[in-house]
């Protein structure tokens, strides 16, 4: 198991996994913002988000990482915000998300991130488990509008 950046070939597999991500968290979004997104991971670049891929040996993809690195208001370094992690089904418990997360943690320290973090919903006990071994939680809660 390795994790690379998203190529221009990876389309219908890296859909195939961001479609399941949506669908987990019951979410619907939209087939032009999905492609929008598509092109901003492709496009890379300050303020774009970096799109990972978990690839079997045979390259195909099995699971994805979003991130997006951004200033702080608290530092006066980087920080890297893990906006969206996904493992096929058929696939969870082989340590592919763990994977993922190191490889999330590497492209933050290549980056001097300072801060490396992520929100997940309080029912995904299975996440949580992983994220439990491998970050802090904190006590923070999320608002929106």
């Amino acid at each position: 198991m390795r994790v690379r950046r998203v190529e221009p070939g990876d389309r219908e597999d890296w859909e195939r996994l961001f479609r399941g991500y949506n669908a987990f968290y019951h979410a619907s979004v939209a087939d032009a913002v999905i492609e929008l997104t598509w092109q901003r991971l492709l496009a890379g670049g300050e303020g774009e988000p970096v799109g990972l891929l978990a690839v079997d040996d045979q390259d195909l993809p099995v699971g994805l990482a979003h991130i997006v690195f951004h200033r702080s208001t608290w530092s006066a370094t980087w920080h890297c915000y893990l906006e969206d992690l996904f493992v096929d089904a058929a696939l969870r418990g082989k340590g592919i998300g763990r994977v993922l997360i190191a490889a999330v943690y590497s492209e933050a320290d290549a980056r001097g991130c300072t801060r490396t973090y992520w929100t997940t919903d309080a029912t995904n006990a299975t996440a949580r488990a992983l994220y439990d071994r491998v970050a802090t939680k904190t006590p923070f809660v999320q608002y929106r509008r």
